[in-house]
C-alpha cells in the first residue's frame, strides 16, 4: 500500500491560518497615517499603539504552549482564531471605545484591545512546532517548518497589497479590519474541518502513511509526562536559542510595524505606490525560509553533526544579516536602501526554522508545546520593544538610529546562536513524575 499524503494537508493548514494570523496583525501598520491624523497621535504614541500587541503575545505564546500539551493543539488552534477574527473586526472601533470608556483616551481603546489580540494570537507558532511535531517524520522535519514558518514571510508580502487595497477600496481603516475578520472566521471553519491533532485521529491518513510518520520519528516512551516548566532554564541550548530568536522576531517587528511609515516620511509614497513598493523587502525572504530548511536538512545529513546544521549555519547567516542593516544608514538612495533591507531580511529568514528545530531537537514530545510557547514568549518581548524602541529612536535621532540598533541586535543573536549545544538532549520523565537529570 502506498502512503497517503495528508500530512502536506496538515502542513498546508498551518500554513493558511498562520498566513491569515500575520495578516491581520500587520494590517495595523498600514492604517497607521489615517489612525495618528485622526486621533492625532506622535511617532512615539504611534510606536506604542504598534507595541500593546507584544504585551498580550507574550502571554499568549506562553500559555498557548502549555494549553496545546493539557488540551489538545486543534482545540487552542480553534479558540484562538476565533477570539482573533473578532478582536479584529473589534478594532475598527478601537479609538472610539478608549473614548467612550478610559476618560477620552483613544489610545487607551487601542491598549486594551491590542494587548486581548496578542493574546489570542500568542499560541500560534508554538501551535505549529507541536503539530509539526507529530505529523512530519524527521528527514521531513525541516521542510515542513519553512512550510509552516513561509507563512510569516508570505504574510508580511500580502499584507501590503491585501491592506492597501482594502484601504482603497472601501476608503475607510475601519472598513478594512471587518473584512479581515471576516475572513479569518471563514478560514477558521476550513480548518476545523481538516485538521486532526495526531495521524491516528485522521481517516484521510492511512496505515503506511501513520507507519511512515511513526517509524520515521526518534522513538519516545508513551509514558512520559510533560517536563516541569523550569527544566527549560537548566538547558544552556534552549536559552540561548530563545535569545537568538529573539534577533529574528526584532527584525520582523521593525520591518512590519514601521517600514510603511518610513517610507511614507522619508521617500513619500502614497498608497498607490506603498502596496507594491512595501512588498519587496520580504520578496526574498519568501525563498529563503524555504531554502534554510533545506540548507539545514542537507547539512545534517552530509555531517551527521547538529552544531554544524544549527550553529555554524546560523551564525554565518546572522553575520550577513547584522552588515545589511549596518549598511543602510550609509545607502544614498531609496532603491539601495530597499535592497540592503531586501537582502538582510532574506539572510535573517532563513534561519528561522532553526529555532523551531533545536526545540525539537532536544525536548521530549510531550514539552515540546510547552517549552515552544516558552522560547516564543521570550523572544516575543522584540514585539514590544521593537515598535516602541523603533518610535522613540525615529522621534529623537532619526531612523538610521533604528537601523544601527537593528544590526547590534542582530550580531548578538549571531553570539547567542554559537553557545548551542543541539545534541544535549533533555531526558523525559515517567508518568510517575520522577525526572531524570540533562545529559
Amino acid at each position: 500500500m502506498q502512503p497517503s499524503r495528508y500530512r502536506y494537508v496538515i502542513f498546508s493548514l498551518l500554513f493558511l491560518v498562520a498566513l491569515i494570523n500575520y495578516i491581520d496583525r500587520g494590517a495595523l501598520s498600514f492604517a497607521a497615517n489615517a489612525i495618528s491624523q485622526e486621533y492625532h497621535f506622535s511617532k512615539v504614541q504611534l510606536g506604542a499603539v504598534l507595541g500593546y500587541f507584544g504585551f498580550g503575545y507574550l502571554f499568549g505564546s506562553l500559555c498557548g504552549g502549555f494549553l496545546a500539551d493539557r488540551l489538545g493543539t486543534r482545540k487552542v488552534w480553534l479558540m484562538a482564531g476565533v477570539l482573533w477574527s473578532l478582536l479584529e473586526i473589534a478594532t475598527a472601533w478601537a479609538g472610539d471605545l478608549g473614548v467612550a470608556l478610559f476618560g477620552g483616551s483613544a489610545i487607551m481603546g487601542f491598549a486594551a484591545l491590542r494587548i486581548l489580540f496578542g493574546v489570542s494570537e500568542g499560541p500560534a507558532y508554538a501551535l505549529m512546532n507541536k503539530a509539526i511535531a507529530h505529523w512530519a517524520p524527521d528527514r521531513e522535519r525541516g521542510f515542513a517548518l519553512s512550510i509552516g514558518l513561509l507563512s510569516t514571510q508570505v504574510g508580511s508580502l500580502l499584507t501590503a497589497p491585501i491592506a492597501v487595497g482594502l484601504l482603497l477600496l472601501t476608503h475607510d481603516w475601519r472598513m478594512m479590519f471587518i473584512l479581515l475578520g471576516c475572513f479569518s472566521l471563514l478560514a477558521m471553519l476550513l480548518f476545523a474541518r481538516r485538521f486532526s491533532d495526531l495521524p491516528e485521529q485522521q481517516p484521510a491518513a492511512n496505515a503506511a502513511e501513520r507507519a511512515l510518520i511513526r517509524n520515521g520519528q526518534r522513538q519516545e516512551a508513551h509514558d512520559e509526562a510533560p517536563l516541569p516548566w523550569w527544566r527549560f532554564f537548566t538547558s544552556r541550548t534552549l536559552v540561548c536559542n530563545a535569545l537568538g530568536y529573539f534577533s529574528f522576531l526584532y527584525i520582523t517587528f521593525t520591518l512590519v510595524t514601521w517600514l510603511p511609515k518610513y517610507l511614507q516620511d522619508n521617500f513619500h509614497y502614497d498608497l498607490h505606490s506603498l502596496w507594491y513598493v512595501a512588498m519587496i523587502p520580504w520578496s526574498g525572504a519568501c525563498l529563503t525560509v524555504l531554502l534554510g530548511g533545506r540548507i539545514a536538512d542537507r547539512l545534517l545529513a552530509r555531517f551527521s553533526d547538529l552544531r554544524v546544521a544549527r550553529n555554524g549555519f546560523a551564525a554565518v547567516t546572522l553575520l550577513g544579516t547584522a552588515c545589511c542593516f549596518m549598511a543602510i544608514p550609509y545607502a544614498g538612495s531609496a532603491a539601495a536602501i530597499i535592497a540592503l533591507m531586501t537582502l538582510g531580511n532574506a539572510l535573517n529568514a532563513m534561519v528561522n526554522n532553526v529555532y523551531w528545530s533545536v526545540v525539537i531537537d532536544v525536548t521530549p514530545k510531550a514539552s515540546v508545546g510547552a517549552f515552544s510557547g516558552m522560547t516564543l514568549a521570550i523572544a516575543n518581548l522584540a514585539s514590544i520593544i521593537s515598535p516602541m524602541l523603533c518610535g522613540w529612536l525615529a522621534e529623537y535621532y532619526g531612523y538610521n538610529a533604528m537601523f544601527t540598533v537593528t544590526a547590534v541586535i542582530a550580531l548578538g543573536s549571531m553570539l547567542a546562536m554559537t553557545l548551542l549545544q543541539p545534541e544535549k538532549r533533555l531526558q523525559p520523565q515517567r508518568a510517575s513524575g520522577v525526572a531524570q537529570s540533562a545529559l
